[in-house]
């Protein structure tokens, strides 16, 4: 039974605590603003530090509005937040969303928003938080792994978008936005180095120029190299592992052939090489290397001895991305096209017991392309109605060859195990959503999305054709509500109900052609959207989930992750967010998240019970009633910037202080990242042309030992570590 009492404990609880800074002052509402301060300041709650809570124009609907007048819980993070806070990939976005996790795998991003997330690794196992940057969907896991290089804002949408976004979005998604070219010349270049330890430095430049080519043609170029020196000690050589070197590239090509139409094309190529994996050490001293003579185990985080056979855990990651969008106008309806296709290569090599004891190695190749095409109409808002509608086309074909090494040291050799899936999904979607005015300042929001998936899976083991093109297809309508009242130009009350789906799939690494079940979710919302006074805005989101079918991680015998069904869970809670300019150059903000995440029913759990001599004991228990994976009751964000006129031009000082409660990363509860605060802070001076910065920063100030990812299996449980602190500076000229 929904636990409707929990619910509403927590819907009153924070309403209440909520409504004095909400709703105050009274006197200011009955007054009012001008139609022009409404405008000013009917932005997007912005986990940012900028002059006022200026109008921030979002896409979060597929249409250009104010967020703080849609009814869907939006946080939007400028570069500047992300400068002042030190996030550098979109992972990082929980230390300024709340209700956001960036839990990472064997180099996947796993995000999860509100307890709703995905742990799978393998090609054409999509995550049901999804991933887009300039409106393009990145379906396959590895494809998530986006570096935040001169972007506009980053919009994280929390909830099921199971309409205009809607593929795979159950829990929400995470829409990176880059800037198109501009005929106005602009360039600037950053340069920076940070030091992790005595040994080991960070070097970073990126850069950025637009500007136009001819009347009509205008093209950009952001281009980034990072130089990461390792930041773990090798107990058996003494030296350091965790070296990561990125190089990447986009260029985007705008083309206005008249008024009425623009097309933009964009080409981005990355290639990456790290031993994150490499970092891996037995959790709490959890391995079977245990056991054998002569095993190097730490229990101090960042000391590692997991690569004694000389080759270190790495992953080698190339992507090609090819974009082509275009508007149209056809005259009270804009006609816009989205075409996309990816190509990924990944190759990675991983010891499987976290110890310098020889007991095996996996070794994998990941291979898939991908291609989209999507078609809307979108209206004007010269009616009382607007609306969107369109089509959706996505396909994928990819292979993943993963070969289980046997060392050849230990008493009793396991046989090496090689396996060749491959896989094609391709999915067709139609959706359609409207906004009508019913009286003036009430609305209300319909909307629907009919999917229909096809997927088909090849499996080969040890070069024998187990089955080919095994099929499955799965269809699905989803839906959302919304009503929305503006109580007066400063307050905007919504309520929503959605739906979402994320269809079935094949176990990459299984011998079973039988599909893992789709899972489905529908979600209440309430939320308050509110500028109180000038210098002050305050949203207020509360949220009621049943979850059905959960798609969770199992691990099969051979050691390699597959996916099983949990069959319900219980998600409620609430988020406050605020931002301030008290004073001139002050700016504040702040995030609350509350979440209650737990399975409701989840009888054949597959958990790893740790042993005395090291390693689990695979078994089958009841999970029912325990915590989600990835899933922190409570986290919090504190941050701010001053900027204060200071030898001629501008001085300026930041922080960001994050804080989160325990977190899980198994469904017995037992494997877990205590609670923790992640503290970053910045100075620098800004000259008085605006053409230089210099900035000293420090990222995990307080050198914080926190899990990017803990990962049970039965020869064990690795933990790998995020970085530690780290001090530097940066020079950025503009021009």
């Amino acid at each position: 039974m929904p636990n409707w009492g929990g619910f509403m404990k927590v819907y009153f609880l924070t309403t209440v605590a909520a409504l004095p800074v909400l709703l105050c002052p009274a006197a200011a509402f009955a007054q009012g603003a001008s139609e022009d301060q409404a405008g000013e300041f009917a932005g997007a709650t912005e986990a940012q530090a900028e002059e006022g809570n200026g109008t921030i124009i979002v896409t979060a609907t597929r249409r250009e509005e104010s967020l703080q007048e849609v009814p869907v819980a939006v946080t939007a993070v400028s570069t500047e937040a992300l400068t002042t806070s030190g996030v550098e990939q979109v992972r990082s976005l929980n230390q300024l969303v709340p209700g956001f996790n960036g839990g990472r795998n064997q180099n996947v991003m796993q995000p999860s928003i509100r307890g709703v997330g995905s742990s799978g690794t393998s090609v054409g196992d999509e995550s049901n938080v999804a991933v887009y940057v300039d409106g393009v969907y990145q379906g396959d896991p590895y494809s998530t792994q986006i570096d935040l290089v001169e972007v506009s804002r980053v919009e994280v949408l929390r909830g099921p978008q199971g309409t205009v976004f809607g593929r795979n979005a159950t829990g929400g998604l995470v829409n990176v936005v880059t800037p198109d070219p501009q005929f106005a010349p602009r360039a600037w270049v950053r340069g920076s180095w940070g030091r992790l330890r005595e040994d080991s430095n960070n070097f970073d430049i990126r850069a950025y120029a637009t500007g136009g080519l001819t009347d009509s043609i205008a093209a950009d170029l952001a281009v980034l190299y990072r130089n990461q020196d390792g930041y773990a000690t090798d107990l058996v050589s003494g030296g350091t592992v965790g070296d990561t070197e990125i190089a990447s590239i986009r260029s985007k090509l705008l083309f206005q052939p008249s008024d009425d139409a623009e097309f933009v094309l964009t080409v981005a190529y990355v290639d990456t090489h790290e031993e994150t994996a490499a970092t891996a050490q037995p959790f709490e001293g959890n391995t079977r290397g245990a056991q054998f003579a002569g095993a190097i185990i730490s229990d101090e985080p960042w000391e590692i001895s997991n690569f004694a056979f000389g080759t270190p855990g790495l992953s080698e990651f190339t992507r090609l991305d090819l974009a082509l969008k275009g508007q149209i106008d056809l005259g009270g309806v804009m006609l816009e096209s989205t075409s996309s296709y990816m190509k990924t290569r990944v190759h990675q090599i991983a010891d499987s017991d976290a110890t310098n004891i020889l007991l095996g190695e996996t070794n994998m190749r990941v291979k898939p392309d991908t291609f989209t095409q999507e078609l809307r109409l979108i209206s004007d808002n010269a009616s009382p109605l607007s609306w969107t509608a369109g089509v959706y086309y996505y396909q994928l074909e990819g292979e993943q060859p993963l070969i289980l090494i046997n060392r050849q040291d230990t008493a009793t050799p396991v046989t090496p195990i090689t396996i060749e899936p491959e896989v094609k999904n391709s999915s067709i979607a139609a959706f359609a959503e409207g906004t009508y005015e019913l009286a003036p300042r009430l609305s209300v929001t319909l909307g629907g999305r009919f999917t229909t998936e096809t997927r088909k899976f090849s499996q080969r083991i040890n070069g024998n054709q187990l089955f080919s093109d095994a099929e499955e297809d799965f269809d699905k309508f989803t839906y959302r509500v919304a009503v929305q009242y503006e109580a007066s130009p400063d307050l905007n009350l919504y309520a929503t109900y959605g739906t979402g789906f994320k269809s079935g799939t094949f176990n990459t690494f299984s011998a079973s052609s039988v599909a893992v079940e789709p899972e489905t979710i529908e979600a209440l919302e309430f939320g308050i959207k509110s500028d109180p006074f000038p210098w002050l805005r305050a949203n207020l989101a509360t949220f009621y989930y049943t979850y059905d079918n959960l798609q969770v991680t199992a691990r099969a015998a051979d050691n390699s992750f597959v996916l099983q069904n949990a069959a319900s869970a219980e998600i409620y809670g609430g988020e406050l967010e605020l931002s301030a300019e008290p004073t001139r150059g002050l700016n504040l903000r702040a995030a609350l998240a509350y979440t209650h995440a737990t399975y409701d029913e989840f009888e054949s759990a597959q958990v790893f019970i740790p042993q005395p001599g090291g390693g689990n004991m695979v078994a089958s228990a009841d999970a029912s009633g325990n915590q989600l994976v990835r899933t922190p009751e409570f986290t919090l964000t504190l941050g701010g910037r001053y900027t204060f006129d200071a030898f001629q031009g501008e001085a300026f000082i930041g922080g960001n202080l994050f804080h989160s409660s325990e977190v899980y990363y198994d469904y017995l509860n037992i494997f877990g990242q205590d609670s923790y605060e992640l503290l970053s802070a910045e100075i620098g001076w800004i000259s008085p042309d605006d053409d230089l910065t210099f900035r000293v920063y420090s990222k995990n100030l307080t050198n914080e030992a926190v899990a990017q990812q803990i990962s049970p299996g039965p020869l064990g449980a690795y933990i790998i570590y995020e970085r530690p602190r780290e001090i530097g500076a940066s020079v950025e000229l503009r021009f």
